[in-house]
């Protein structure tokens, strides 16, 4: 395809959306002149199947629930009085609770403000999170923020070690809706032990983010804790970024939250339109239909040339593959689908894998995203340019377009999406556009967006590990002479297991948990 051919085919399939200031570019994808046609009958059933769930059908079956992400930046859509009013007054909370601990109206015992925020949590109780405080954290924040994500002792120690003295003007935010998240559960009775530890009560500084009536709501009840917010069984975990979940860590942090929900709501109105070519999820869902023929035969590769965009990739492995991976179909089919999702960010990329997209296997889409606003400006001071004529920014805009123009030499499809600025709004536009596209997908694979049998069996098959655990101390203790996994293995009934008694035995034996390792056999010393 010459230059001139490719300029008219960007122009005649760029999706413009000034109220959101977007645009899609698609011209660098594979499809014929007929292709929009072809599929105008599947995404108009996609219009459909999302317009019912918005008006509040029954979309998770596994669970009897609906889907409801999209009334949190618009309640007065949601479908009954009760949960308009519970969004409504759960948005008022959040940030009369934010102005009044930076007020220092709410405040820690031992200090005159909260300074640092601990956010725990895991999944859609994190990356959701931890995106809106990369991406628009600034030196103004009024608390710095942390996160334990994940139930690793050693993650534990580094952040709260990092506190230091700030310990005492530290609020945690505990975020799990069941409340028996392990992960979760452990990072809080972690941090409560490292309190006590420093002599202070953790639920005089604790807040929850969690269902009603859940254990971890009981718990900060009983504790006293300082607040208590909601998570609704109509809110996934991985589209409830604009929930309490995301809204209460960004408020505390001094974001614009009521900019991000704007920013979402103006992309809904616009992705809630059945006309194809002005509708920017819709045209992303059909170009992932296309490029993976419908199968996920290919990669969706994220390369945001913004630094501030780091995380996103992260963000929508959980909101991308939990929802579109799934064995079966809406028929009961065995389909396997799912798509997945990896990156970093431009132009790191093309100093670590471009080199493989470009000449490698052709199993990947890029989408690429850019923004136009290098920096903030600042009045009376020039561009900073490090050579004559040229900043760091053009070196950043030059990059992208030639490593856009270099795959697509070879023959690699890829997207671009461009944002006029990196803000509040924006990142909320890209969040609702992402979680639309995914709604769109599932409906043209024919399969449930919104649950995820595959996470639950993974927390049962852990259960299981440790309840063998318990049952491998429990032998070595009543049975002294040292043996190898295959002879507990044999001895306890399951030869099967020894595999799983082997890395149990070894865990143990390395954290020094009361079992002595020697010459492959194992026995119990004692704690």
């Amino acid at each position: 395809m010459d230059a001139l051919t490719l300029w008219r085919r960007y122009k005649d399939q760029l999706c413009v959306c000034p109220t959101v200031g977007l645009t899609l570019d698609i011209s660098r994808m594979e499809f014929d002149d007929q292709f929009f046609v072809r599929m105008e009958p599947a995404i108009q059933k996609a219009y459909d199947a999302m317009k019912r769930l918005e008006a509040g059908e029954v979309a998770n079956p596994d669970e009897n629930r609906m889907v409801g992400h999209y009334w949190l930046r618009a309640p007065h859509l949601a479908p009954t009085d009760e949960i308009i009013a519970a969004i409504e007054k759960t948005l008022g909370d959040v940030r009369k609770f934010a102005e009044d601990v930076h007020a220092g109206a709410i405040k820690p015992p031992q200090a005159a403000k909260f300074t640092e925020l601990v956010v725990i949590g895991i999944g859609g109780s994190a990356l959701g999170p931890q995106l809106i405080a990369d991406a628009l954290g600034s030196k103004r924040d009024r608390m710095a923020v942390h996160f334990l994500d994940n139930s690793d002792p050693d993650g534990f120690d580094r952040v709260f070690e990092s506190l230091g003295a700030r310990i005492k003007s530290t609020l945690v935010v505990v975020i799990s809706k069941s409340g028996g998240t392990k992960e979760t559960r452990n990072g809080m009775i972690e941090a409560e032990h490292f309190w006590r530890h420093k002599g202070l009560d953790l639920a005089t500084q604790c807040v929850a983010v969690t269902g009603d009536g859940s254990e971890l709501d009981k718990y900060a009840q009983s504790k006293g804790w300082l607040a208590r917010f909601p998570m609704w069984d109509w809110v996934g975990g991985r589209t409830s970024v604009l929930s309490a979940v995301g809204i209460l860590p960004a408020a505390l942090q001094g974001i614009d939250v009521l900019g991000m929900l704007d920013g979402a709501a103006e992309m809904d109105k616009l992705t809630r339109k059945p006309e194809t070519r002005g509708n920017p999820a819709a045209r992303l869902a059909l170009m992932w239909h296309q490029t993976t023929g419908g199968k996920g035969a290919k990669d969706m590769v994220m390369l945001p040339y913004k630094d501030r965009l780091l995380l996103l990739s992260r963000y929508l492995q959980q909101l991308v593959m939990e929802s579109l991976g799934k064995e079966k179909d809406l028929d009961g089919n065995t389909v396997n689908q799912g798509i997945a999702v990896y990156g970093n960010k431009g132009s790191t990329d093309q100093h670590a894998y471009v080199q493989q997209l470009r000449d490698g296997v052709n199993n990947f889409f890029a989408t690429f995203i850019v923004v136009e606003q290098d920096r903030q400006f600042i009045a009376g001071r020039p561009p900073f340019e490090v050579e004559p004529g040229v900043t760091s920014g053009d070196y950043l805009d030059g990059f992208w377009q030639g490593t856009r123009q270099a795959l697509f030499e070879k023959g690699r499809q890829s997207m671009t999406i461009t944002l006029e600025k990196m803000d509040a709004h924006s990142l909320g536009a890209i969040i609702a556009l992402f979680e639309r596209a995914v709604g769109f997908y599932a409906t043209l694979v024919n399969i449930n967006a919104y649950h995820q049998p595959g996470v639950e069996a993974g927390k049962k098959a852990a259960a299981a590990v440790l309840q063998l655990q318990a049952q491998v101390v429990a032998y070595l203790k009543a049975h002294p002479e040292p043996a190898t996994p295959e002879h507990l293995a044999d001895a306890m009934g399951l030869p099967h297991q020894v595999e799983t008694v082997f890395y149990v035995l070894r865990h143990m034996a390395a954290n020094k948990r009361g079992i002595a390792e020697g010459r492959g056999k194992f026995r119990w010393k004692g704690v």
